[in-house]
């Protein structure tokens, strides 16, 4: 009877210890973790898919923080342009920062084969180029530069627009007058195609191509219906002549103090916010082309046959820039493509 009774009192004892013992084993999770708010900087807006990409990751290491770690974000450039961000993560200033690789060719030149025409074909083969072994071959570049990747995210695949005619085939570009990136490769590609290539800062596109000073211009499907480029241009010809990556950067300094379950969920987080963010980014892209077109605008297809023709036609641009970009990682990409293609 008395052991009956010693065993009655003991059990509120066992179950308090088993409560302690849990927690224990749950503590570390979030026991390295420190309370800090990381800022991360965008160019682009929040409405941007991009927006929807860093709203599903700060959620993900809120949640995986136990609330310790907070993404605070900074939209349009509010930290500084891109390259301006990403140097200061270099000096380990600023923790985190979304860009475009073209902006960070001056820091790491092999983020230039992201620029080379015609890479490639569709979402798909660029997804899995960039979530692969090439991926992580232009990510392990970085820590040199101290910086550290944390996902590739899209930034989207680019058509031309322009006032004189479709363009269905390299030759249809003979004399046209195009507003191109302020980037080397962009402007060989287009002249290498016929075309007259201008360079020019966004902010004057709109104004130049409503006088006439140019004929035509190149950006996504979303740039293209944001800025009402549809009053202005006549033909859309769908040529994804380039895909261009955003990269999800952060400071290797800052990066270099953080514990490993920090950076853990950081990197993961990164991951379920490139998954939204490519989404949104696809869906968005589908919805602003179905815009263009009920505004009017005349819709091309580039065959595949002309494809390979102007593919074939810039190979020289590939040869030109192959000793900046690396011919190890040109190779690379290649070989990685016929994988893919197989």
């Amino acid at each position: 009877m008395k052991s009956t009774i010693r065993r009655r009192a003991l059990r509120p004892a066992l179950a308090a210890l088993s409560l302690a013992f849990g927690a224990a084993l749950t503590a570390p999770a979030h026991a390295q973790f420190a309370e800090r708010t990381i800022r991360v900087s965008n160019g682009v807006n929040q409405d941007h898919p991009v927006g929807n990409g860093v709203a599903k990751m700060t959620a993900c290491v809120n949640q995986r923080s136990g609330g310790k770690m907070k993404l605070q974000a900074f939209w349009g450039g509010a930290l500084g342009g891109d390259l301006q961000a990403t140097q200061a993560l270099r000096s380990g200033t600023q923790e985190m920062v979304i860009t475009s690789s073209s902006p960070l060719v001056g820091i790491v030149p092999e983020l230039g084969v992201f620029d080379l025409p015609f890479l490639f074909q569709n979402e798909a083969e660029a997804d899995k180029v960039l979530d692969g072994d090439f991926g992580k071959f232009i990510s392990d570049k970085m820590p040199g530069a101290n910086l550290v990747n944390l996902a590739w995210w899209e930034n989207g695949f680019r058509n031309l627009t322009n006032s004189r005619r479709p363009v269905g085939k390299w030759e249809d570009l003979q004399g046209v007058k195009v507003r191109v990136m302020q980037n080397n490769i962009f402007l060989d590609t287009f002249r290498t195609l016929g075309a007259n290539a201008v360079p020019m800062a966004f902010g004057e596109v709109f104004t130049a191509l409503e006088t006439r000073a140019i004929d035509g211009q190149e950006n996504p499907f979303v740039t293209i219906d944001t800025s009402k480029f549809y009053e202005v241009q006549r033909f859309l010809s769908v040529t994804r002549h380039a895909y261009t990556p955003f990269m999800v950067l952060y400071s290797k300094p800052l990066w270099d103090k953080l514990s490993n379950d920090e950076r853990g969920a950081l990197s993961a987080c990164a991951i379920e916010g490139r998954d939204e963010q490519r989404k949104v980014s696809r869906a968005l892209s589908e919805k602003s082309l179905a815009s263009l077109r009920s505004r009017g605008m005349q819709i091309n297809e580039v065959s595949q046959g002309e494809y390979r023709r102007m593919f074939d036609k810039v190979q020289g641009v590939y040869e030109k820039h192959q000793a900046s970009i690396g011919q190890e990682t040109i190779t690379r990409l290649k070989d990685t493509l016929a994988q893919v293609r197989k």
